[in-house]
């Protein structure tokens, strides 16, 4: 019924192959261009192939109860409003606040790699020109700050027109990683691709305590940069690159047929990434030695243009520089999208300013959420450096994975009724799979990385009890109770 309301309403104009292009847009970007050959360097060796898999594996299990939900309540939001629909409005906050790191923190982060990209591309056409300048005490990143300006108003405008600009965009990127596989492919040494697994690292190589997985410290190990730690670590590292296939679902209340088109956008997206992410990785390793593209001492780190580099073959380098940038800019694009949905469908339920959830009647998109998110990450990428962030964006995202897995469990047993255009296979064992995938790569992940989390959302919590109790529909009475078996009304359950 929310969804009805004139001043809320959302225009229904995203097809199947719309939400595709968007899912692919979003994942094919800083994951695939840094991520393959910075963890074969650093953590995984020539093994990072098989890291892909172990992440897809993970996706594909939450990806079949995303596509439950969004078939099922087709409302912006994602796992927001899963969380909303099944465990009430205090989880909801809480997976909302914890999306932030999903996608305001990501596109701030992806936002400045685009602008070291820029100045790269720049560079190859002849123009020495600095993306970033000190300004008093702080540094000011121009090409972040204006790519985050060129996206918020073209997502104002309304999201056919950014699909359709993310159409050409993710055309231009998917032939330059087809290029990097072919190319690549013809300078595979198969010597490097020996130890597959390298050996693990002593303590006093792979640093400080905390810099090393939670796994890997709770079991006693020394480090997770290589050997069988390193290789889990990798997976929970490389789970980055495919952040973004969960997007598809924050835009369903725009499809037209959200039961079809929905699941087959999230499929879609992810296989096809899958397939492009194991082959690039397969290459890059088989092109270069592990060793020769880990972390440098001065802090550089390697691409896939590195890789290109070492074998002399520095034209298709910058043809791989500038599909970066192409790709850079459709994920920080998408990510932008995300954030505006769960913003809109947190003011829409008055847990943020009820304002940000009106509509433009004639674009039929959220403006002011749209201009307060767009606000929100030109600060942070023009003047922060949000890299130190970024790693955190993979442990609020498994999160969200975690509760929207359980919630299809829930939402089977407490509205059996609820029509379901698709139905995960084999429930409760694949959430309960999905869960456990989830939560394997999360302890995974460095326990500074936990340490930073769980401040993040302790400090949600406080933010919830000040404000969103008090200000929600529910807390002030204007939302009703499903009765049992209902089929209208609104509330946790409808």
């Amino acid at each position: 019924m929310d969804t009805d309301e004139p001043d809320t309403k959302l225009r229904k104009n995203l097809g199947a192959w719309d939400l595709i292009v968007f899912g692919v847009s979003v994942v094919i970007g800083a994951g695939i261009f840094t991520l393959a050959a910075r963890t074969a360097g650093d953590t995984s060796g020539p093994a990072v192939s098989l890291a892909f898999i172990i992440a897809a594996v993970a996706c594909g299990l939450a990806a079949l109860c995303y596509a439950e939900f969004a078939s099922t309540v087709p409302v912006a939001g994602s796992a927001y409003t899963y969380s909303y629909a099944t465990f009430g409005e205090f989880i909801a906050w809480i997976i909302g606040w914890d999306l932030v790191l999903e996608f305001a923190v990501a596109a701030a982060a992806v936002g400045k790699g685009w602008s070291t990209y820029l100045q790269e591309v720049l560079s190859l056409i002849g123009l020495d020109v600095p993306t970033v300048f000190p300004l008093g005490p702080l540094q000011f990143d121009w090409g972040a700050v204006l790519l985050a300006v060129v996206l918020t108003t073209l997502l104002a405008m309304g999201t056919k027109l950014s699909a359709r600009v993310s159409l050409v965009i993710t055309a231009i990127k998917v032939a330059v990683v087809l290029l990097v596989i072919v190319v690549g492919a013809a300078f595979i040494k198969v010597s490097n691709y020996t130890p597959f697994i390298p050996p693990a690292q002593t303590a006093s190589e792979g640093g400080p305590a905390l810099e090393q997985s939670l796994l890997s410290l709770i079991l006693g190990g020394e480090t997770s940069n290589f050997g069988v730690f390193g290789l889990l670590a990798g997976a929970s590292l490389v789970f980055f690159a495919f952040i973004g296939f969960d997007v598809v679902a924050t835009t369903a209340e725009e499809t037209r047929n959200p039961q079809r088109d929905a699941p087959r956008g999230i499929f879609g997206s992810l296989a096809i990434v899958t397939v492009l992410y194991v082959a690039v990785a397969f290459v890059v390793t088989g092109m270069a030695k592990y060793t020769d593209l880990s972390t440098k001492p001065d802090g550089s780190r390697s691409t896939l243009a590195t890789a290109f580099s070492l074998n002399g073959v520095d034209w298709a380098a910058a043809i791989i520089s500038v599909g970066a940038l192409a790709g850079l800019t459709t994920v920080v694009m998408v990510m932008l999208l995300g954030q505006i949905r769960i913003l809109f469908a947190m003011s829409r339920d008055g847990l943020m300013p009820r304002a940000l959830s009106k509509t433009d009647p004639k674009k039929g998109t959220p403006v002011r959420a749209t201009v307060l998110v767009g606000a929100v990450v030109v600060v942070a990428s023009g003047f922060f450096p949000a890299d130190k962030l970024e790693e955190m964006v993979n442990v609020g995202t498994l999160f969200a994975f975690v509760l929207v897995s359980a919630g299809v469990i829930v939402l089977r047993k407490s509205r059996p009724d609820l029509p379901r255009g698709f139905k995960a296979p084999m429930v409760p064992l694949v959430p309960i799979l999905a869960i456990i995938a989830c939560v394997w790569l999360m302890l995974n992940l460095t326990a500074l990385t936990w340490v930073r989390f769980v401040v993040w959302m302790a400090a949600g919590v406080v933010i919830y009890f000040v404000y969103g109790r008090s200000h929600s529909r529910l807390g002030k009475g204007e939302l009703a109770e499903v009765p049992a078996g209902g089929t209208g009304g609104k509330g946790p359950n409808a």
